[in-house]
């Protein structure tokens, strides 16, 4: 298949016609073109008066952990002198938001980055919040998307965040997995914040238009072996490192609000999990008698040791989630698996403390964001009324997204069985 450079694409913008165009970029790493080998901040300075680079949590090369702020952008300057760097995460919640003169000067604002299909992904959040800002201007610049596949796919997990439980790891409006591209999450993002003079271009290489299903790869094949045609050949951040990540991430990223390590420290976060807490557990487990089950998916019994975060340097008991091929609920899976950790291991505990600059509500409950979720993790609620809470959700989030296509494709969920509920 010939390949085609998206950034050659955004050269036809007639924007681009007058060579004084003041630009500004939201980008990280991922921002690179394998056609040409650039990425698409060189570009930019070439082919526009480029005035500011936006810089995403983890930074403009993934090199910082989750959490970690970036207060100073001074390394970056040897990459482009003339251009003024600005982190959209620092140490202060403040720091998230864009404000209204960094945009003042600029005609045009790219964003190009690396979405991964679940809410929690802070990148979109930042977008989205840049959408807010832009909603106050005068005369906003053009907004201009590059598109890239949704690695997790069409598939639909979840339910509707509402504004109780919104903060920087989840967007109101969106379930925690949302089978959407990042320009289509924009056109959403416009929407929500009224903007609606605002400019916006969605780019994208013909082949996407052909055949969009290389935006949105699926487990194509049964047994262990999988198609994710197109997905990234660069890691958006340090704890997403291969196209299996996003898969379980929709799920597992709630493990983020426990005293489970997450697998970060590991070479397969989210993937592997565990604690030492679990030695009996894991132990002990065969396929015959683990309690939690799930169409889909095996867990295998380890033993890992984090390098850093949750329990560094500690052995760590616990599991690797290995996908089958076939259809897969990430988030019913562990919803499943903390009710029972929750039930049987007495040292097991949800997170407390400050958590992605929220300190009034536990981390648990912003990542999970539903109360019917949430009362079926605290053992007030079956499974059955959550199974049948997602099968409505997920229903009802598919219908509303396909105003917001741009591409046609079938958005699917996963049908739970009610043989495999727990609690």
């Amino acid at each position: 298949m010939k390949q085609y450079s998206v950034l050659e694409q955004l050269r036809n913008l007639s924007v681009w016609q007058d060579g004084r165009c003041r630009a500004a970029l939201f980008t990280n790493q991922t921002g690179y073109d394998g056609c040409t080998g650039e990425y698409t901040l060189q570009w930019l300075r070439r082919s526009a008066q480029l005035v500011r680079v936006f810089v995403p949590e983890h930074g403009l090369f993934a090199e910082l952990q989750d959490q970690v702020g970036l207060d100073s952008t001074e390394q970056y300057g040897q990459l482009a002198p003339e251009v003024q760097f600005v982190s959209l995460y620092g140490s202060q919640e403040t720091s998230l938001y864009m404000q209204p003169e960094w945009l003042a000067d600029v005609d045009i604002l790219l964003v190009d980055i690396q979405d991964v299909g679940s809410r929690y992904y802070t990148f979109a959040t930042s977008v989205s919040y840049i959408f807010d800002s832009l909603a106050t201007h005068d005369r906003a610049p053009h907004v201009v998307v590059i598109e890239r596949p949704n690695p997790a796919g069409a598939q639909v997990e979840g339910t509707i965040l509402t504004a109780e439980y919104q903060s920087f790891v989840g967007r109101p409006g969106l379930p925690h997995r949302h089978g959407l591209t990042l320009g289509e999450l924009c056109r959403l993002y416009k929407q929500q914040a009224g903007a609606y003079k605002l400019e916006l271009s969605i780019i994208h290489a013909p082949e996407y238009e052909r055949q969009p299903e290389l935006l949105f790869p699926d487990l194509l094949e049964t047994g262990t072996r999988f198609n994710v045609r197109q997905c990234w050949e660069i890691a958006p951040s340090p704890n997403m490192p291969t196209p299996f990540t996003p898969l379980v991430y929709s799920g597992q990223c709630l493990l983020e609000g426990t005293n489970l390590s997450e697998g970060r420290g590991t070479t397969r976060p989210f993937e592997i999990w565990g604690a030492p807490y679990l030695r009996q557990s894991a132990a002990h487990f065969s396929p015959g008698n683990i309690p939690v089950k799930m169409s889909g998916a095996r867990l295998r019994p380890l033993r890992f040791l984090p390098m850093f975060q949750k329990h560094a340097g500690q052995i760590c008991f616990g599991f690797q989630i290995h996908l089958t091929g076939e259809p897969y609920h990430s988030l019913a899976h562990t919803l499943k698996l903390l009710r029972w950790l929750r039930e049987s291991h007495t040292d097991f505990a949800w997170l407390e403390g400050v958590y992605e600059f929220v300190s009034d509500r536990p981390a648990i409950e912003i990542l999970a964001g539903d109360p019917v979720l949430l009362a079926y993790l605290d053992g007030r609620e079956s499974f059955r009324v959550v199974r049948e809470k997602l099968e409505q959700a997920e229903h009802d989030w598919i219908q509303a997204a396909r105003e917001l296509r741009v591409y046609h494709r079938n958005m699917s969920r996963v049908a739970l069985d009610p043989a495999e509920d727990f609690g």
